[in-house]
C-alpha cells in the first residue's frame, strides 16, 4: 500500500494536516505532477487518504489522512527518526557508490 518512492513522503506531509495539491507539489520538488497524481489516486483507492473537491472556480482539491491513514503515523515518525539518526552514514554510502562506478 505504501510502496514506491513518493507514498511515504506524501503521507509524512499529510501528518501535519490537510494539504492542497500544489502544496504537496511544492514540498516535493522532484516529483512530477503525473507521478503525484498517480500516487494520490492509489492512496485514495486504498482508503489511506481522503480527497475532497470543492465546487469552486477554479476548483479546489484537498487531501488529508483518513482514520486508517492516521494509524500509519507511528511508523512514519519512526522512519523519520531512523533516517535522521543514520543520515550521515547514508550520505557516505551513496558517495562511495558514486566513486565506485
Amino acid at each position: 500500500m505504501i510502496d514506491g518512492k513518493w507514498k511515504g513522503v506524501i503521507l509524512f506531509h499529510l501528518l501535519d494536516g490537510t494539504k492542497r495539491f500544489n502544496e504537496l507539489m511544492r514540498s516535493m520538488p522532484k516529483v512530477t505532477q503525473r507521478m503525484l497524481t498517480r500516487q494520490l489516486r492509489e492512496l485514495e483507492s486504498d482508503g489511506i487518504i481522503d480527497r475532497k473537491v470543492y465546487g469552486e472556480i477554479p476548483p479546489r482539491v484537498e487531501y488529508s489522512l483518513t482514520e486508517l491513514g492516521r494509524t500509519l503515523e507511528p511508523i512514519l515518525r519512526m522512519l523519520q527518526k531512523w533516517g535522521s539518526a543514520h543520515l550521515e552514514e547514508i550520505v557516505r554510502q551513496r558517495q562511495k557508490a558514486i566513486v565506485e562506478r
